[in-house]
């Protein structure tokens, strides 16, 4: 059976693996390149710079509730408040999940957010678009108040509760009062809303 050929997606898969292995700090090109048998000028075909492999990587794993978030959004079947009330608990959930299953995979990449400050700004700039159309369907509903307009409303209400998806407060993450807590800053950026 001939080699499976060689996608941005398996290296991908491969440079999670051994970033979870090593960390980011030890993975180099060549570890990938190594667990996937073949030379690194493979894997720089795919990627030109070690750099441009960690911004994949990180945008991948940034990406991954993206779609769950995105059809939140978009389902005008359900009220806008309801619709904002789901998305905020599944993006709250999703990173809880990425903390707790996987904590030194997690760590690392928050050192590798840290490095990719253009990709982590196009994450939440598609969730703040998200979000937006959230907004707009409940001021064109009549549902949510229209101050300013929906897309500075929309990123009032990213930041306001960027406690619940910041990564740097995943710590708290696992407290048990943060349910309460999350449910009262949600009561709060609700009642903010409404017309």
């Amino acid at each position: 059976m001939p080699p499976e050929p060689l996608t941005r997606e398996r290296i991908l898969l491969a440079t999670e693996e051994v970033l979870r292995r090593h960390g980011q700090a030890k993975a180099t090109v060549v570890d990938v390149a190594r667990a996937l048998g073949v030379s690194h000028g493979s894997v720089y075909r795919h990627f030109p710079t070690k750099a441009a492999l960690r911004e994949a990587v990180t945008g991948r794993w940034l990406d991954r509730t993206t779609g769950e978030l995105d059809g939140i959004a978009q389902d005008a079947a359900v009220p806008p408040a309801e619709r904002l009330t789901r998305w905020l608990d599944a993006l709250f959930a999703a990173k809880r999940r990425k903390a707790g299953d996987d904590p030194e995979l997690f760590a690392t990449y928050l050192v590798l957010t840290s490095e990719a400050a253009g990709v982590v700004d196009a994450h939440i700039g598609v969730l703040v678009r998200q979000l937006t159309r959230i907004v707009a369907d409940g001021i064109a509903q009549g549902t949510f108040a229209a101050a300013p307009d929906a897309e500075t409303t929309a990123r009032a209400v990213f930041d306001a509760t960027a406690r619940f998806h910041d990564p740097c407060h995943a710590g708290e993450w696992q407290r048990p009062a943060i349910e309460d807590e999350f449910a009262a800053v949600c009561d709060l950026v609700l009642r903010g809303l409404r017309a």
